[in-house]
């Protein structure tokens, strides 16, 4: 093995560390791992271009473009809200209808999204009621991420997968659709159970929430047409893509492009909202991911895995299913993501057997087993945030007292679907 490949395999290992440790932006470190990977000639410039996938970052700038503009309306605050009344005042109900909410909310945004515009409200009713947050502020992380994973857009590890495995929208709903539902409800009961009696109030705190009224939250009514329009147009989209054989990233460009000539404003306020760090963070992703494909190091992982496993597809689909999982509640999933996709690509050359099973293994792992710590996934860490800003402090144990129970019993039901539905 030669320098070159060292060089990479450091470049790379020491970036992730960084990453890992917080201690500077991931977006900068992930930015300096990449042009290392051309200075120290591991890649040239060309190469690294390359291997950056603008599918996905296409993808990305259109719905975070969609989303900001939408929000301006109130759309998302009036829905939950509604979903409050609709509760009748009961916390348990309450509880139950902004969890379903919220993983609505999270299968077409992104979860950062969705918590930064169901966090506030869920701050609201619970002062109002007066009753503790914490319980919904748990449930808000763990349905964001348990309904993120069910379609292409839903999470950040879904987009990647979809973008480098060629899968579509209705390829996402039709294969995790069915088991995301089947955890919603396990879920939810699990959350019943352990939070039915705490979440009580009286009737005059219950009197309070149905005074509510979800049209005061719409700021902008002609927005709102607009932005409903927009937003149904993109997802049958999505969905039409066998038959227009329109990339996601065409799809969701087109779109925003539409809705800024729809909102007849000018663009920079919209565009400044664009998550631009996250943007720049996947791009380095992908450099330095190509770096470590371009070295060989990635095929020889590939055959490290096949041999720990016996190259038996079950066995190598349940081992990137729980080593996803655990992991993803070290790391956060996204960069894991980025690290594992060329190594089932590998896998699939090496074998010949049919990747789809672990292409589905890789996206449940990660984003299941983001619940697992508070730390497990960004929406996660926005959530206590937002907590400590409020005055509530989300304790690590005490998070996961909760979150550890609900996650292992959803990757066992996960369990169980991948084998009786793949193998």
């Amino acid at each position: 093995m030669d320098t070159i490949f060292y060089a990479a395999i450091g470049v790379f290992l020491i970036t992730y560390i960084l990453i890992i440790s917080e201690k500077v932006h991931r977006s900068v470190i992930a930015g300096v791992g990449a042009v290392l990977m051309i200075l120290l000639g591991i890649l040239t410039q060309e190469e690294a271009i390359e291997g950056v996938d603008f599918n996905t970052i296409g993808l990305l700038v259109g719905m975070m473009i969609i989303v900001g503009i939408a929000k301006n309306s109130g759309l998302f605050q009036a829905v939950a809200i509604w979903a409050a009344q609709r509760g009748k005042g009961d916390p348990v109900r309450i509880f139950l209808f902004l969890g379903i909410i919220t993983a609505l909310f999270s299968a077409f945004l992104d979860n950062v999204t969705t918590v930064l515009l169901i966090v506030p409200v869920i701050f609201v009713i619970a002062h109002n009621l007066r009753i503790n947050p914490i319980p919904y502020l748990f449930g808000t992380i763990i349905f964001s991420n348990v309904g993120g994973a069910a379609t292409l857009i839903g999470d950040p590890p879904n987009i990647l997968i979809g973008s480098a495995a060629g899968l579509s929208f209705n390829d996402f709903l039709f294969n995790l659709g069915p088991v995301i539902v089947l955890l919603l409800v396990v879920t939810g009961g699990m959350f019943f159970f352990k939070y039915r009696n705490d979440l009580c109030c009286t009737d005059e705190a219950k009197e309070k929430i149905m005074r509510f009224r979800a049209q005061e939250a719409i700021t902008d009514v002609p927005l709102l047409r607009r932005s409903l329009a927009v937003i149904a147009l993109v997802v049958v989209g999505f969905f039409t893509h066998s038959v227009t054989h329109l990339e996601g990233a065409t799809i969701a460009l087109a779109g925003a492009g539409l809705l800024l000539l729809l909102t007849l404003h000018e663009p920079d306020e919209y565009l400044r909202d664009i998550e631009w760090t996250t943007i720049f963070f996947f791009m380095g992703l992908f450099v330095l991911v190509a770096g470590l494909e371009q070295v060989g190091a990635v095929r020889m992982l590939a055959e490290w895995f096949l041999r720990v496993t016996g190259g038996n597809p079950f066995s190598t689909g349940m081992a990137i299913l729980w080593g996803s999982a655990v992991l993803s509640a070290i790391v956060d999933n996204i960069p894991f993501v980025a690290t594992m996709i060329p190594l089932v690509k590998e896998i699939g050359v090496l074998t010949g057997m049919a990747t789809a099973p672990l292409w589905w293994a890789l996206a449940l792992g990660a984003d299941i087993g983001g619940n697992f710590t508070i730390v497990g996934a960004s929406a996660n860490v926005v959530v206590k945030g937002m907590a400590e800003k409020d005055g509530y402090q989300i304790g690590f144990w005490d998070y996961m007292k909760t979150a550890v129970p609900v996650t292992v019993i959803s990757l066992i039901v996960i369990t169980a679907y991948i084998a009786v539905r793949y193998f």
